[in-house]
């Protein structure tokens, strides 16, 4: 079998952040024409095929490779038929946890590129954020590294973004846990987010031990239950409007505050049917009503995040 010489590239793993980092630095320094599965629109491989005029390199990335429509799946499968070799094409996939990418789009790309997964493990996480912190500019050792993922979660982009405002408020300092302790207080609702990411993603486990962190810090269960019915209301807005509407024209419409969030809150709302979507309202609405009863919150959270979650 003849080894896979073209530019091609398959990335899959849990994180989007990741996921785009990665599939960026795949481009040495050129930027790509980005595009989301979702707003496909069937020629962005001529364009990809098409030489440029000032001879700049041509790319295209994909995001959210789950979200490609049988048609665009046969448009890049013609393509991988013989994909020109002096233009990148990247195609990132997000799964769940322990998920596989589409077994027909990782066949095809192992023809003739590469598929790679793209993850940080567990353990890996506090290293990986001293090294970010380093290479920011920012002196930040593991105890301090572990209080910021204690504190803000295990979301890459959360843990990138609080390297870069620890950058801008302590230049020149060493960042203690206790500093971590000062910056971040209040933003302990991060778990929140990331308990409803895993849960309106369909990451069952991922959502089980986002919850017990919460359990673990005390949360209180009515504040968790609050952010949950919260991101439910946004996932309820974002699927009433048309489906390949572009993130920012979903953002304004559904009072999103980021384009990404937009993207983000579609994806989940894919998950679910909007009578689904429904259902879970009623499902938030009877367990509000079992905790301010007197039922405890290690009772109700679990069953209903599982609702939720489960395949």
């Amino acid at each position: 079998m003849t080894a896979p010489t073209a530019p091609v590239k398959l990335l899959w793993g849990e994180d989007a952040f990741l996921l785009r980092e990665a599939g960026l630095a795949a481009f040495g320094g050129s930027h790509p024409t980005e595009v989301d599965a979702s707003e496909w629109q069937g020629s962005e491989l001529q364009d990809l095929a098409t030489p440029s005029l000032f001879g700049e390199p041509r790319g295209l990335m994909i995001a959210d490779a789950r979200s490609l429509s049988k048609d665009a799946v046969a448009e890049i499968a013609a393509y991988l038929g013989a994909p020109d070799p002096d233009a990148p094409l990247v195609i990132c996939c997000q799964v769940a946890e322990r998920g596989k990418p589409p077994a027909a789009l990782d066949k095809m790309v192992k023809a003739v590129g590469t598929v790679t997964q793209v993850t940080i493990a567990r353990k890996e996480l506090e290293p990986w954020v001293v090294k970010r912190a380093r290479d920011g500019g920012v002196d930040l050792g593991i105890p301090s590294a572990r209080a910021l993922v204690e504190t803000l979660g295990e979301e890459p982009g959360a843990l990138v973004a609080a390297i870069q405002q620890l950058a801008g408020a302590y230049a020149g300092q060493k960042v203690t846990p206790a500093i971590v302790a000062q910056q971040f207080r209040g933003l302990g609702e991060q778990k929140v987010w990331d308990l409803c990411d895993r849960a309106f993603g369909k990451d069952l486990p991922g959502a089980i031990r986002s919850l017990r962190s919460l359990e673990e810090g005390r949360d209180d269960p009515l504040k968790v239950l609050g952010g949950v019915s919260s991101r439910l209301r946004d996932l309820i807005r974002v699927r009433a409007l048309p489906d390949r509407l572009p993130p920012a024209k979903v953002a304004r419409a559904a009072g999103l505050r980021f384009d990404w969030q937009a993207r983000r809150y579609q994806q989940q709302a894919r998950n679910f049917s909007m009578a689904q979507l429904l259902a879970l309202h009623e499902r938030i609405t009877e367990a509000d009503r079992a905790l301010k009863s007197g039922s405890t919150g290690d009772i109700v959270m679990p069953a209903l995040i599982t609702a939720i979650a489960a395949p």
